[in-house]
């Protein structure tokens, strides 16, 4: 009886171990007044990776804006992305290099709809001083039929650890009910 006992205890151990989990770090849902930045500021240095799950809308009305990203509040020319992004019936790509951002998209801005866009931000290896900064992003948006669908890269030029992320519009601010959660992810 006594192997089956450890057997038994060392699943037990593994099983407790938070290994390739995600954390809720922070959520910010923006007011009624929109916000011309929404930040992550203060990022624990505990995870191997971070995580952005967006839901958004520039208050632009009835257009286009871009959505952005910055790192540490840093502006300098250290940025570049690259982007894949479909509409249903054709695909494009462009690339962004010594930027004062991460431009990653397209987004749907109409503050006389209720369509918002999504993404999925990825920022790897986010403490680690060894290594320059490697994001990446699923995001799209649907506009009953029409939207777009996009996947972008970037690389922030920078070895320091990064402790504060933050998300823009280039021509509006973020609108009310954007919603906007951090996450830390443990390695497995």
């Amino acid at each position: 009886m006594s192997p089956i006992l450890g057997i038994w205890a060392s699943s037990k151990a593994v099983a407790a171990a938070d290994t390739g989990a995600m954390f809720p770090l922070q959520v910010i849902t923006v007011g009624a007044a929109g916000a011309s930045t929404v930040s992550f500021t203060n990022i624990p240095s505990t995870y191997s990776h971070l995580q952005v799950r967006v839901f958004a809308q520039s208050a632009r009305a009835n257009t286009i804006d871009y959505f952005n990203m910055r790192i540490n509040s840093d502006t300098g020319s250290n940025y570049y992305a690259h982007l894949l992004y479909g509409n249903g019936s054709s695909a494009s790509a462009y690339a962004t290099g010594t930027d004062s951002k991460l431009d990653f998209s397209q987004w749907v801005a109409s503050s006389s709809t209720s369509i918002f866009g999504s993404a999925v931000i990825d920022v790897l290896d986010y403490a680690n001083t060894n290594k320059y900064k490697t994001v990446r992003c699923l995001n799209g948006y649907d506009a009953n039929g029409s939207g777009i669908t996009q996947l972008a890269s970037g690389l922030w030029m920078n070895t320091n650890a990064i402790t504060g992320i933050s998300f823009y519009f280039s021509n509006a601010n973020v609108a009310q009910y954007s919603q906007f959660a951090l996450y830390g992810v443990k390695s497995a």
